[in-house]
Protein backbone atom coordinates (compact mmCIF):
# COMPACT_ATOMS: atom_id res chain seq x y z
CA UNK A 1 0.00 0.00 0.00
CA UNK A 2 1.70 3.22 -0.89
CA UNK A 3 2.25 6.01 1.24
CA UNK A 4 0.04 9.23 0.46
CA UNK A 5 1.23 12.52 1.32
CA UNK A 6 -1.34 14.45 3.43
CA UNK A 7 -1.37 18.18 4.32
CA UNK A 8 0.12 17.58 7.05
CA UNK A 9 3.43 16.15 5.80
CA UNK A 10 3.70 18.46 2.99
CA UNK A 11 3.39 21.37 5.58
CA UNK A 12 6.50 19.76 7.46
CA UNK A 13 8.54 19.23 4.34
CA UNK A 14 7.98 22.60 2.78
CA UNK A 15 8.86 24.56 6.46
CA UNK A 16 11.85 22.77 6.90
CA UNK A 17 12.98 23.60 3.34
CA UNK A 18 11.98 27.34 4.02
CA UNK A 19 14.24 26.75 7.39
CA UNK A 20 17.15 24.82 5.79
CA UNK A 21 17.21 27.34 2.52
CA UNK A 22 17.31 30.58 5.57
CA UNK A 23 20.08 29.17 7.74
CA UNK A 24 22.40 28.58 4.54
CA UNK A 25 21.75 32.32 3.64
CA UNK A 26 22.97 33.75 7.04
CA UNK A 27 25.99 31.11 6.87
CA UNK A 28 28.77 32.61 4.92
CA UNK A 29 29.27 29.48 2.56
CA UNK A 30 25.59 29.64 2.28
CA UNK A 31 25.43 33.37 1.13
CA UNK A 32 28.56 32.44 -1.87
CA UNK A 33 26.89 29.55 -3.08
CA UNK A 34 23.14 30.89 -3.26
CA UNK A 35 24.81 34.40 -5.19
CA UNK A 36 24.65 34.07 -8.57
CA UNK A 37 27.43 36.02 -10.49
CA UNK A 38 24.27 38.48 -12.12
CA UNK A 39 23.20 39.38 -8.44
CA UNK A 40 26.96 39.44 -6.93
CA UNK A 41 28.15 42.89 -6.00
CA UNK A 42 30.96 44.45 -8.01
CA UNK A 43 33.90 45.35 -5.83
CA UNK A 44 35.23 48.78 -7.44
CA UNK A 45 38.04 50.57 -5.24
CA UNK A 46 38.40 53.95 -5.58
CA UNK A 47 41.22 56.64 -4.66
CA UNK A 48 40.22 57.65 -1.25
CA UNK A 49 40.04 61.55 -0.67
CA UNK A 50 42.16 60.34 2.82
CA UNK A 51 45.44 58.71 1.18
CA UNK A 52 48.18 60.55 2.21
CA UNK A 53 49.76 62.87 -0.32
CA UNK A 54 53.80 63.47 0.12
CA UNK A 55 53.56 67.00 -1.92
CA UNK A 56 51.11 69.67 -1.75
CA UNK A 57 50.08 69.85 -5.68
CA UNK A 58 52.53 72.86 -6.28
CA UNK A 59 55.48 70.95 -4.63
CA UNK A 60 54.80 68.20 -6.78
CA UNK A 61 54.51 69.84 -9.94
CA UNK A 62 57.77 71.61 -8.62
CA UNK A 63 59.71 68.95 -8.63
CA UNK A 64 58.42 67.19 -12.03
CA UNK A 65 58.69 70.24 -14.39
CA UNK A 66 61.89 71.73 -12.86
CA UNK A 67 63.85 69.02 -11.97
CA UNK A 68 62.29 65.96 -13.84
CA UNK A 69 61.46 63.57 -10.99
CA UNK A 70 59.02 62.38 -8.67
CA UNK A 71 58.08 60.17 -5.90
CA UNK A 72 60.32 61.63 -3.72
CA UNK A 73 61.19 59.25 -0.11
CA UNK A 74 63.41 59.35 2.74
CA UNK A 75 62.93 56.30 4.74
CA UNK A 76 64.90 55.20 8.18
CA UNK A 77 66.54 51.96 7.19
CA UNK A 78 69.07 49.38 8.80
CA UNK A 79 67.72 50.17 12.59
CA UNK A 80 68.08 53.86 11.99
CA UNK A 81 71.65 53.97 11.28
CA UNK A 82 70.90 54.77 7.12
CA UNK A 83 68.53 57.46 6.33
CA UNK A 84 67.54 56.09 2.54
CA UNK A 85 66.59 59.23 -0.12
CA UNK A 86 65.66 57.66 -3.63
CA UNK A 87 63.03 59.22 -6.40
CA UNK A 88 62.05 58.31 -9.73
CA UNK A 89 63.44 60.06 -13.02
CA UNK A 90 60.46 61.28 -15.39
CA UNK A 91 63.65 63.46 -17.64
CA UNK A 92 66.49 62.06 -17.76
CA UNK A 93 68.01 65.64 -18.67
CA UNK A 94 67.14 67.55 -15.90
CA UNK A 95 67.80 65.16 -13.51
CA UNK A 96 71.51 64.67 -14.25
CA UNK A 97 72.07 67.07 -11.71
CA UNK A 98 70.74 64.05 -9.01
CA UNK A 99 73.55 62.00 -10.02
CA UNK A 100 76.40 63.92 -10.89
CA UNK A 101 79.47 63.07 -9.03
CA UNK A 102 80.88 65.91 -8.41
CA UNK A 103 77.79 67.74 -6.49
CA UNK A 104 78.19 66.48 -2.43
CA UNK A 105 74.79 65.52 -1.53
CA UNK A 106 73.88 66.34 2.10
CA UNK A 107 70.30 65.48 4.37
CA UNK A 108 69.84 68.24 6.81
CA UNK A 109 67.25 67.90 10.24
CA UNK A 110 66.73 71.58 11.31
CA UNK A 111 65.38 69.98 14.37
CA UNK A 112 68.30 67.59 15.01
CA UNK A 113 70.38 70.39 13.97
CA UNK A 114 72.52 67.99 12.18
CA UNK A 115 73.75 67.51 8.34
CA UNK A 116 74.31 63.86 6.95
CA UNK A 117 76.48 62.98 4.59
CA UNK A 118 76.66 59.92 1.64
CA UNK A 119 79.45 57.52 3.47
CA UNK A 120 82.35 56.06 0.90
CA UNK A 121 83.23 52.68 1.56
CA UNK A 122 86.70 51.87 1.00
CA UNK A 123 85.74 48.71 -1.59
CA UNK A 124 82.61 49.75 -2.55
CA UNK A 125 82.41 53.55 -3.08
CA UNK A 126 79.89 56.13 -2.21
CA UNK A 127 76.65 54.69 -1.26
CA UNK A 128 74.81 56.04 -4.29
CA UNK A 129 73.63 55.60 -7.73
CA UNK A 130 75.73 57.74 -9.94
CA UNK A 131 75.09 56.52 -13.21
CA UNK A 132 73.43 58.81 -16.75
CA UNK A 133 70.03 58.53 -14.95
CA UNK A 134 67.10 57.01 -17.43
CA UNK A 135 63.17 58.00 -17.41
CA UNK A 136 61.26 55.86 -15.63
CA UNK A 137 63.72 54.52 -13.22
CA UNK A 138 64.26 54.80 -9.67
CA UNK A 139 66.87 55.92 -7.84
CA UNK A 140 68.90 55.77 -4.47
CA UNK A 141 71.02 57.02 -2.06
CA UNK A 142 71.99 56.35 1.52
CA UNK A 143 72.98 58.75 4.06
CA UNK A 144 74.55 57.93 7.78
CA UNK A 145 72.60 58.45 10.35
CA UNK A 146 75.44 57.29 13.07
CA UNK A 147 73.76 57.84 16.58
CA UNK A 148 70.38 57.61 15.30
CA UNK A 149 69.94 61.54 15.93
CA UNK A 150 67.61 61.98 12.57
CA UNK A 151 63.96 59.67 13.82
CA UNK A 152 61.08 58.89 12.20
CA UNK A 153 58.44 61.66 11.47
CA UNK A 154 61.21 64.47 11.27
CA UNK A 155 61.05 67.02 8.48
CA UNK A 156 64.41 66.92 6.36
CA UNK A 157 66.02 68.97 3.47
CA UNK A 158 68.27 66.85 0.74
CA UNK A 159 70.49 68.92 -1.41
CA UNK A 160 72.45 68.11 -4.13
CA UNK A 161 74.45 70.68 -6.14
CA UNK A 162 71.61 73.07 -6.75
CA UNK A 163 68.98 70.31 -5.81
CA UNK A 164 67.14 71.17 -3.07
CA UNK A 165 64.09 69.12 -1.61
CA UNK A 166 62.34 70.78 1.15
CA UNK A 167 59.61 69.32 4.16
CA UNK A 168 60.04 65.30 3.42
CA UNK A 169 58.85 63.50 6.11
CA UNK A 170 61.12 60.44 7.15
CA UNK A 171 59.42 57.49 7.11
Amino acid sequence: MPIRPTKFVLAVLFSSSIAVSAALAQSPAGKEAAATPATKPSVTRTASRYQPNRFAGRAGSHYKLLWGVDSLGVKWAESGEIIRFSYRVLDADKARVLNDKSAEPSLIDPQAGVKLVVPSMEKIGQLRQSATPESGKSYWMAFSNKGRLVKRGDRVSVVIGQFRADGLVVD
